[in-house]
């Protein structure tokens, strides 16, 4: 059995970032940091954009170097899931055997791409994206690939959709919800994106449940709705959220559910362990006080930052306003907030000039904004939702005053 003083479980953002800032602050004690996966810590986000095009190989994302961790002495262990946690001994094991002693634990395990449960769902030329294995997976099989079929339309399926299109392949995106990113944005930025996928070429079907995979010699070759409609896919990529990496924590004992639940600290409910990053549900004052998990490289990275300062010494849980992006086309959207909960919408600018902005209100409070190609209102837009400014409707609406010149 090895020891270490500190076991970080799992390589993205979250575990890698508190491997690097605990060095920063001169930890001395030994840390092993442990990834299901075969590679080296690697940005996600380009997975389902640059990678997947093509245009950015794994050594683009690596966060560092490999020889990065070594010369930090950072034990980095690959290829390994963590499958049970021992809260008492202070002791994991992994699904290879190897048990491994810690003083603190940081879960930072992220998910796993949700997969499909219906009839078909093992058919060959079904894909998720989730890690470089699952893309690589999928590019190997684009060159025999005419038509698609994206299940999801959330930012997954559709920066999917926007890659695959481009790459001169028949896509259709598939939403059970009668608009596509219905769970993260209001009608404004769902109906300016159905526009702009339709007028790629994307066929969207809105309001369409999955019934099941039709296959052919073991392979998919269409996805069947519930009313009987059958699209002709050669691939079916699949984009319907994660599940949390939590099970063990959850076995050992850990308060949660859809994510392990932690305070200000990031500190889970059995001692001497923390979990952070896309498994962890935090009480958020940008969420009107709900507990939720926030999927994104900046909660990731200050989640680590809160946890890497708390090791060595530091009381301190620094949370900034959320944000998030994505890239579909030559449309660059920015997100600062959480717009859960919103009573009411105001587009700033217009949709048809492909920049403007949607802000988000609640209680007449600003909470949170959606900028197309609209950096200025992105980068303004922040301190308007760290203050939760109440703003006259109609100065929020011109787009000709600059947000930083409203006075909350």
């Amino acid at each position: 059995m090895q020891h270490s003083d500190i076991i970080i479980v799992g390589t993205g953002h979250a575990g890698a970032q508190t491997a690097l800032l605990l060095r920063q602050r001169h930890y001395a004690g030994s840390i092993l940091m442990l990834g299901e996966e075969a590679d080296p810590p690697y940005e996600r986000p380009p997975l389902s954009k640059d990678y997947l095009a093509g245009e950015k190989p794994l050594d683009r994302i690596l966060l560092r170097p490999v020889a990065f961790w070594a010369e930090r002495e950072v034990d980095l262990r690959l290829g390994r899931r963590v499958v049970v946690v021992d809260p008492i001994l202070r002791q994991i094991r992994t699904d290879n055997g190897e048990v491994y002693a810690y003083e603190t634990l940081v879960w930072a395990a992220g998910g796993h791409a949700r997969p499909l449960s219906c009839p078909g769902h093992d058919l060959a030329g079904i894909h998720m994206i989730r890690t470089r294995v699952d893309v690589d997976r999928l590019r190997a099989e684009l060159p025999g690939t005419d038509r698609v079929a994206v299940i999801g339309g959330g930012y997954v399926g559709l920066e999917a959709a926007a890659i695959l299109v481009k790459a001169g392949k028949q896509v259709t995106v598939i939403e059970a919800q009668d608009r596509v990113l219905a769970h993260v944005a209001g009608e404004p930025l769902s109906r300016f994106y159905e526009r702009e996928h339709r007028s790629h070429g994307v066929d969207l079907r809105l309001g369409a449940t999955v019934s099941g995979i039709v296959g052919r010699d073991g392979r998919a070759t269409a996805v069947k709705l519930s009313d009987g409609t059958e699209v002709p896919a050669d691939m079916v990529v699949v984009g319907i959220g994660i599940v949390p990496a939590v099970e063990p924590l959850l076995a050992a004992g850990a308060t949660g559910g859809n994510g392990i639940d932690v305070d200000g600290l990031c500190r889970t409910s059995l001692a001497g362990i923390h979990a952070i990053g896309d498994c962890a549900a935090q009480v958020s004052t940008y969420a009107d006080g709900t507990r939720l998990r926030i999927e994104s490289v900046q909660n990731a990275m200050e989640q680590a930052a809160i946890v890497g300062r708390h090791l060595t010494g530091a009381e301190e849980a620094v949370v900034g306003v959320p944000t998030f992006w994505s890239n579909q086309y030559d449309l660059r959207l920015q997100t600062v907030g959480l717009s859960l909960g919103h009573d009411r919408t105001i587009v700033r600018g217009r949709p048809t000039d492909r920049s403007f902005s949607v802000v988000y209100l609640r209680r007449g409070k600003v909470i949170a904004l959606d900028c197309v190609n609209a950096t200025r209102d992105f980068v303004q837009g922040k301190n308007l939702v760290a203050t939760g400014a109440r703003i006259a409707s109609d100065q929020l609406s011109d787009a000709t005053v600059p947000l930083k010149e409203l006075s909350a």
